[in-house]
């Protein structure tokens, strides 16, 4: 074993990272979760690369130690407390019954649209998204609460599961979120830049969700009956229920952009207000318990992934795959535009076979120097870029997008997440009509980005009040 590697270590170090990478391609294609396989692959890449120099006994002991200190390393940072934080906010919001108040809120005020009660959805997921982390927990929740409510009204299930799934996304972009987080934290980005920048592009998903809705029930024959008969007065009485999501909205907005506090502080007060909200409302320890079980389910999913593919990374950073693969995409005689939406091209197929967070942490440590490089290097002025926003800009500009191409893996087949969840709580609806019921809104995302990429003052507006421009 020794002499294999010392013997494979005279290749070229870049080359190593290509064979090492597509070993790890082969493991998830076999069927082996991302984490493990990054892990296995990446410390296969370090005792490949520091056999070469050490010799293999002294290559081997530096590998297990550099494979030892990056668990600790990493989870000593102060922006992945982040992640539990949002993600426990979402459960206890379920809990203290924020989610339906927000249902019934919207249904009132916009159920007399064609296609109300899908429009609705859409609007109060985009709501519950703004105090959840997590997507998957969206669709579920809202699985149990509209999808019921739209088959009663002569929905077709495909249309009301699909909503369901797709209005989950928004939790991807929207703050707070843990996928920015975890970007910011890849290409080591201010987290509260790229949490302030999330908000206005999930408003434009949402409004392009709604108007596609409105399109459908335009279009099609007896798609669904508009819910009508509120008063102006029930209209008014269903807000006060749903006003502790836009208190936990302002308190994550006023923390960050204010400069009261920093992000982890404020998504450990808007846990500790929905907390007490929750057990005003009587929130019992069954239910105390399972938001704390499910936190730290999703909590050490999602962390486990990070550990298992920053070691892969650190590999990547000895084998100089990233920059050589910079220096060619720079090399490449065609528009840099051009290039940019070949890559998202390549998320948008990759996100088929793979999980959002594993794709993002695989993906951006050779990608995204790439595209910095591609609009003129990080400190490249708008007008001399070639994407028209700032180095700074574009790193967030470019986190936006990337994240809503990964919302995209949630919903496409044969993977989607978020329609395994809504399939698996509603019976009625099978995998397949979710995912069918999803087509219209993938379009509408391809819609959203397009607007994104043409309109980037959408993305960077608010983290330039911020001063990140």
């Amino acid at each position: 074993m020794s002499n294999l590697f010392e013997t494979m270590g005279s290749m070229d170090p870049i080359l190593i990272g290509l064979w090492v990478t597509g070993a790890m391609l082969l493991f998830v294609v076999l069927g082996v979760r991302v984490a493990f396989a990054a892990a296995l692959a990446g410390f296969i890449g370090l005792v490949w690369i520091f056999s070469a120099k050490l010799g293999f006994e002294k290559g081997f002991l530096v590998a297990v130690k550099m494979a030892g200190t990056i668990p600790h390393s990493k989870v000593s940072t102060l922006a992945l407390s982040l992640i539990p934080t949002f993600i426990l906010i979402g459960f206890l919001a379920y809990h203290a019954g924020l989610t339906r108040a927000l249902f019934e809120a919207a249904k009132r005020w916009l159920g007399w649209l064609p296609g109300g009660m899908g429009v609705a959805t859409v609007f109060s997921t985009a709501g519950f998204a703004a105090v959840s982390g997590a997507s998957v927990a969206t669709s579920a929740v809202f699985a149990r609460i509209a999808v019921p409510e739209m088959l009663k009204l002569g929905y077709d299930k495909r249309f009301a599961s699909g909503v369901v799934a797709a209005g989950g996304t928004l939790a991807s972009l929207i703050p707070p979120s843990a996928i920015l987080v975890i970007y910011a934290i890849i290409v080591e980005q201010d987290v509260g830049a790229l949490l302030m920048a999330g908000f206005l592009p999930g408003a434009v998903s949402a409004v392009i969700y709604g108007g596609l809705v409105i399109l459908l029930a335009k279009t099609r024959k007896n798609f669904g009956p508009p819910v009508t008969g509120f008063t102006w007065r029930q209209r008014f009485e269903s807000l006060p229920g749903a006003l502790p999501i836009f208190f936990v909205i302002a308190i994550i907005v006023i923390c960050i952009y204010g400069g009261v506090g920093t992000p982890t502080e404020a998504g450990s007060l808007g846990a500790f207000v929905i907390l007490c909200l929750a057990l005003f409302q009587g929130m019992g320890w069954t239910q105390l318990k399972s938001s704390l079980m499910e936190t730290a389910k999703l909590s050490v999913m999602i962390f486990t992934i990070i550990w298992g593919v920053l070691l892969y990374v650190r590999f990547l950073g000895f084998a100089d795959l990233p920059s050589a693969f910079s220096d060619w995409i720079v090399s490449l005689e065609q528009s840099p535009m051009l290039t940019l939406l070949l890559i998202l091209c390549a998320y948008a197929v990759l996100g088929m076979f793979m999980d959002a967070i594993g794709m993002l942490l695989l993906t951006l440590p050779v990608v995204y120097p790439a595209v910095i490089a591609l609009n003129g290097g990080e400190a490249v002025a708008a007008a001399d870029s070639a994407f028209g926003v700032s180095g700074v800009g574009c790193s967030i500009w470019f986190g936006i997008i990337v994240v809503k191409m990964a919302e995209l893996c949630l919903i496409t087949p044969p993977i989607g997440l978020n329609c395994f969840v809504v399939a698996g709580v509603r019976p009625e609806c099978t995998v397949q009509d979710v995912f069918r019921g999803c087509m219209p809104f993938f379009i509408a995302d391809v819609v959203t980005i397009a607007v994104l990429i043409a309109l980037p003052g959408i993305v960077l507006w608010l983290p330039g009040l911020m001063g990140y421009s």
